[in-house]
C-alpha cells in the first residue's frame, strides 16, 4: 500500500505536458505570469503563464518523450510507456486524435 501511495505521489507532481517528474526539473517548475512556480508544468514547457511551444501537436511530444529517454538509454519499453502516458495529462486530455 505504501509502494501504491508513493507511485500516486509521484504521478501527481509529473510535468502536465511532457510527463517528466518536476522534482528533476532544476529550475523547480515552470513558471506562471506572476512569477510564481506553476505546480502542474516544468520549465521546459512553460514559462511566464504560457506553453513555450503552444503550436506542439500531442503526437509531436510523444516523439519528443521517446527520443529524450533514447538519449539517456532508457530501456524500449520504458520510452513506450512514457510515451503512451502523454495523452492522459493535462495539456493533451482534450486533444482528438
Amino acid at each position: 500500500m505504501k509502494k501504491w501511495l508513493r507511485q500516486l505521489e509521484i504521478e501527481k507532481n509529473r510535468c502536465q505536458s511532457c510527463g517528466m517528474p518536476l522534482q528533476f526539473d532544476p529550475q523547480g517548475g515552470g513558471t506562471e505570469s506572476d512569477g510564481s512556480h506553476s505546480r502542474d508544468y516544468c520549465s521546459y514547457c512553460y514559462a511566464d503563464g504560457a506553453f513555450k511551444d503552444p503550436q506542439l501537436t500531442l503526437e509531436a511530444m510523444q516523439q519528443r518523450v521517446r527520443q529524450l529517454l533514447r538519449k539517456r538509454q532508457a530501456p524500449w519499453y520504458i520510452r513506450a510507456y512514457m510515451a503512451h502516458r502523454v495523452p492522459m495529462l493535462k495539456r493533451w486530455r482534450s486533444c482528438k486524435r
